[in-house]
C-alpha cells in the first residue's frame, strides 16, 4: 500500500513526536536510576532485572523500590487500556493527546513536589516512593498507549527489538533496511535523553522532570494537531 502525501506528512510528525517521547524515556530512566535508588521507572525490562538482582541481595538495590515501580507501571497500563475504551468515539489524535496530557501532568506534579519540598539530587526516603509512583504511572500510561497504537518500530521505551531489527534487516544481513530512519532516531533519542538527564541531575532532579513534562507537552500538541490521518498511517505502516 502506497502512502498518500498527507499520510507521509502525518508519519513525519508522528515520528518526530515519538522521538521526543523516547528522549523523555532517557531523561526519566536517568533520573530514576541515578536519583531514585537504582531502579527504572520507564523501562520495565531493566527494572525486572534490577528486581532480580535486589532479590539476590546485590548491594545498593532495593526489592521494595523496584516492586513499587513495577506496580505503578502496571497500573498505568490499566489506565491506558481503560482510556482507549472511554475515548473509543474520539478522533485517534485526541486520544493520543489525552494520554500524553496525563503523562505531562504526572511528571509536572512530581516536579512540583520536588520544588516545594527539597529540590535535591538524592531524595529523602519520605518523598522517594511518591516520585517513583508518579513517574512509573506516567510511563505506564504512555507504554500502554503506544503499544495499542501499534506502529512498527515506535515503542518509545524498549530498544532491544529495534536494534535487533536494524541489524537483522540491514543490507549487511541481506535485507533492504526497512524503516531505518525510525530505528536510528529511536536509539539516538534515548541515548541523548539519558546523557542530558545525567548532566542535568548534577544541578537538579526537578529540572530533569520539568524538562520531561515540557517535552511531553510538546509531543501532545503535535499529536493533537498534526496526526489527523493516524488511522491511515497505522494501516500503511504495517504494509
Amino acid at each position: 500500500m502506497e502512502m498518500t502525501k498527507d499520510t507521509l506528512r502525518a508519519e513525519r510528525w508522528l515520528q518526530f513526536s515519538f522521538a521526543l517521547l523516547t528522549f523523555v524515556t532517557g531523561l526519566v530512566d536517568a533520573a530514576s536510576y541515578l536519583s531514585m535508588g537504582h531502579i527504572f521507572t520507564a523501562n520495565m525490562t531493566g527494572n525486572v532485572v534490577l528486581l532480580g538482582l535486589a532479590a539476590a541481595n546485590v548491594p545498593g538495590l532495593s526489592v521494595l523500590r523496584s516492586i513499587t515501580a513495577l506496580i505503578f507501571a502496571f497500573a498505568g497500563g490499566i489506565v491506558s487500556g481503560r482510556l482507549e475504551h472511554w475515548t473509543a468515539n474520539w478522533r485517534r489524535s485526541h486520544w493520543l493527546g489525552l494520554a500524553a496530557g496525563m503523562e505531562t501532568t504526572l511528571l509536572f506534579v512530581a516536579c512540583m513536589m520536588l520544588m516545594m519540598k527539597h529540590d535535591s539530587v538524592v531524595l529523602p526516603s519520605g518523598s522517594l516512593y511518591g516520585i517513583i509512583a508518579l513517574t512509573a504511572l506516567a510511563m505506564g500510561i504512555r507504554n500502554g498507549t503506544v503499544r495499542r497504537l501499534g506502529v512498527p518500530d515506535i515503542t518509545t521505551t524498549v530498544l532491544t527489538l529495534t536494534v535487533a531489527a536494524l541489524a537483522s534487516e540491514s543490507s549487511l544481513a541481506g535485507g533492504n533496511n526497512p524503516r531505518w530512519g525510525r530505528r536510528i532516531s529511536a536509539v539516538f533519542s534515548m541515548f541523548f535523553g539519558a546523557a542530558v538527564g545525567a548532566f542535568l541531575l548534577q544541578h537538579s532532579l526537578a529540572v530533569v522532570l520539568g524538562l520531561a513534562a515540557f517535552i511531553t507537552l510538546t509531543a501532545m500538541i503535535i499529536q493533537c494537531f498534526r496526526s489527523d490521518t493516524m488511522q491511515e498511517l497505522t494501516a500503511a505502516s504495517h504494509k
